[in-house]
């Protein structure tokens, strides 16, 4: 099972250093808005669109990066915050740490572009890493539809099981931006078959 974590603190740091560090700006960034700066980076960050002006959120394009990082409350910073720390490790150790930070990035800039696309003609705010994060649960999928001999039994079962909790709970709850889990999904998917057929073929030069 890979997404057991048995490292200590400093192990972890030192093996996933993205992980860790993505997970500290979280953490950093929900204190100081909420503690310090009375939401002013909700407000700068967030990602947003209206629909006479900025139809697709592109008038300050940086809110398709920063949105990743910012969070409504503590439920929403932890749950986030539980997910990377269990399930992004594996993705980091496989692709790299830089290739994977740039994974991550993309996937959450794809979830808030299927947003933008869905929502379009309406106003719309969004904020999280969820979308981020459904792309490493798109990457495991394709791994495990596709590669299965890359993953034991039990590793499959836990991601069938995390994506259908995943479908079950943004349809049933409440401001849970359902299009940017499927958007950052689908991304993370396609990057890692990208990944796949691209080290395939290398192999297959060399």
């Amino acid at each position: 099972m890979i997404f057991q974590r048995n490292e200590t603190f400093g192990g972890y740091l030192r093996a996933y250093p993205i992980t860790s560090f993505i997970l500290a700006v979280n953490l950093i960034v929900f204190l100081l808005d909420h503690l310090v700066l009375n939401r002013e980076l909700t407000f700068r960050g967030a990602f947003y669109m209206e629909p006479y002006f900025d139809r697709y959120g592109l008038e300050e394009p940086w809110r398709y990066v920063t949105s990743i990082a910012l969070h409504d409350g503590w439920d929403h910073l932890l749950f986030n915050c539980f997910s990377l720390l269990i399930f992004a490790p594996p993705l980091e150790r496989l692709l790299g740490h830089v290739r994977y930070f740039v994974y991550y990035l993309l996937a959450g800039i794809a979830g808030n572009a299927l947003s933008a696309i869905v929502h379009l003609g309406s106003e719309y705010v969004s904020l999280g890493a969820s979308g981020a994060i459904y792309g490493l649960f798109g990457a495991y999928l394709f791994l495990a539809v596709f590669r299965k001999f890359a993953l034991d039994e039990a590793t499959r079962k836990t991601i069938y099981i995390t994506l259908v909790f995943g479908l079950v709970y943004s349809l049933l709850m409440p401001r849970i931006n359902i299009w940017a889990h499927l958007g950052g999904a689908v991304a993370g998917f396609a990057l890692m078959g990208w990944y796949v057929a691209r080290k395939t073929r290398r192999r297959g030069n060399g």
